[in-house]
């Protein structure tokens, strides 16, 4: 990097202070901190919610996929978010906007109380908070790893430059600040994506190898097959099944978008657009990766650091600050979407469980709490951020598939069908059951089972059986042992209506069990 490329930069992140600062005006509550008083409109949620799943482990941990195995890195990534998105756009999303809109929630975890009852709501969002820690401190390296491939600053340097930035703009702001940074951080991509694409096209073109020339290369021998090694059937099936509950809702930060939008019908549009992103950008972004074994010889074994040394060698100054701003721009948007979700499940779903004057909070105090919580969640993330290369940790994409898809359904379950009519037989015992069941089944195939294993468990199993338990469990429970009850139905009949309304819906301070079935019985 040169002097041009860091104008680029920290002109970058003076624009985030800066829409920060702007959309601290938007807010005045906790409604507008956390869900956009639901003003937000489709097209704004549909980008921030494309934005929102990405991070800078597609340009390392993805980029070591895509530099070792070829197209199987979209075709068992972006392509199963892209398809269960399309498919969670009916199931889901207008249903997640109904919690905000009918139940007159904040938080994508608040209505569990009412739908099983307070220690399942608990179980989940102490879990989901934990596992938020670990997956946005793999984000933290991820990037610190690229910054410290371009400028040479230490990991925690980075990681400490990219996490106070985060912190200012998306603190004071709110789900405003994060949805328009992740607007303006959609274009910089495109602009940083296609010059990328251009710049490999054009140095192939110098080397005289064309497009389909270049599969038959020895450097590229079997990177065109769709699924291979580890990356097999089994696992893309897993991994479809787990992005159709992760990408809906059950990470939490793309619940929020749907939330923020004024309808069901809109949340459902929104949907629809961020799949057709998931299922077309993609393709733009990882094709300098699949051609970047012709390009360069990567140094780590994992092949993670390719991309950056693609673009040092490829990209002139300016332009090479353009994508290491992208860079940012993926980590932070996906970041900063994580901390505002959690700090809405903390101030929404724990903080009233563990204190009666939490629940007692006005308006200015909940703001107050959220920003408060928000920093806090940051700064957790940044110190678990140092560690992610330990031996506990091991790699980046290990942190990203191994932990974070293999424990997500555990708890992405009965989250997401626990709004659907056709499961409402299943109450609390089968939430807590498959909960606590499936982050079991985590444990013993990921560690005891896989260390009495030649070669240990494939990667395929450790992150499908967790998922496949808790939703065996969840449903055959629901039948053996049916909680149904006239609250917990008129809960589901509420979220299920298709007479979408228009109008914002005010969210109130936090409020005990009790009131909360009542309201639930009572509003229209």
């Amino acid at each position: 990097m040169n002097s041009l490329d860091w104008v680029v930069l920290i002109a970058y992140f003076g624009v985030m202070v800066a829409i920060g600062v702007w959309s601290h005006k938007r807010v005045d509550n906790v409604s507008d901190f956390f869900t956009a008083g639901g003003k937000m409109p489709w097209w704004l949620s549909g980008i921030s919610h494309h934005m929102s799943g990405y991070s800078a482990v597609m340009f390392t941990g993805y980029a070591g996929i895509a530099y070792t195995y070829g197209v199987t890195s979209f075709v068992t990534w972006s392509f199963p978010i892209a398809l269960g998105i399309a498919i969670g756009a009916r199931l889901f999303a207008p249903r997640i906007n109904r919690l905000r809109s009918r139940l007159h929630v904040a938080s994508p975890l608040e209505y569990l109380k009412n739908r099983y009852n307070l220690k399942t709501q608990q179980a989940l969002a102490w879990s989901g908070m934990l596992l938020k820690i670990v997956d946005v401190a793999a984000k933290w390296a991820a990037i610190a790893t690229l910054l410290s491939v371009f400028t040479g600053v230490s990991l925690n340097q980075g990681i400490l430059i990219t996490g106070v930035i985060t912190a200012v703009y998306c603190t004071i702001g709110g789900l405003w600040a994060d949805a328009l940074t992740e607007l303006g951080q959609f274009i910089i991509q495109l602009l940083a994506g296609i010059s990328m694409f251009v710049a490999v096209v054009v140095e192939l073109g110098d080397k005289h190898i064309g497009f389909f020339d270049a599969w038959s290369r020895p450097e590229l021998q079997g990177h065109d097959k769709p699924l291979v090694g580890q990356y097999g059937a089994v696992f893309l099936i897993a991994f479809l099944f787990i992005k159709l509950f992760e990408y809906n809702g059950g990470m939490l930060n793309q619940a929020q978008r749907y939330m923020a939008t004024s309808s069901g019908h809109e949340a459902k549009r929104s949907a629809y657009l961020s799949a057709a992103l998931w299922l077309v950008w993609p393709v733009v972004l990882f094709f300098p990766m699949w051609m970047s074994p012709l390009l360069v010889q990567a140094q780590k074994p994992d092949g993670s650091d390719s991309y950056g040394l693609m673009t040092e060698q490829l990209l002139p100054h300016g332009l090479l600050g353009l994508v290491i701003v992208g860079f940012f721009s993926h980590t932070m948007a996906m970041c900063s979407s994580d901390a505002n979700a959690i700090a809405a499940v903390f101030t929404r779903d724990v903080a009233p469980a563990l204190s009666r004057r939490a629940r007692q909070w006005n308006s200015r105090t909940g703001l107050i709490a959220a920003r408060l919580t928000t920093v806090i969640f940051l700064a957790l993330s940044m110190a678990v951020a140092t560690q992610v290369n330990s031996p506990t940790f091991k790699d980046i994409i290990t942190v990203v598939i191994k932990w974070v898809a293999g424990l997500m359904g555990p708890i992405a379950i009965p989250m997401m069908l626990g709004l659907l009519r056709q499961f409402r037989r299943s109450g609390p015992t089968a939430a807590l059951t498959s909960w606590g069941m499936g982050l079991l089944a985590f444990w013993l195939v990921n560690y005891p089972i896989s260390w009495n294993v030649e070669g240990g468990v494939p990667l395929q199993y450790q992150v499908s059986i967790p998922l496949a338990v808790s939703l065996v469990l969840y449903i055959l429970i629901g039948y053996i042992k049916p909680e149904d009850t006239p609250e917990r139905d008129a809960i589901i009949a509420r979220i299920n209506s298709d007479d979408d309304g228009t109008a914002a819906a005010t969210i109130p301070a936090p409020s005990d069990a009790t009131d909360d079935v009542t309201a639930a019985r009572t509003k229209n």
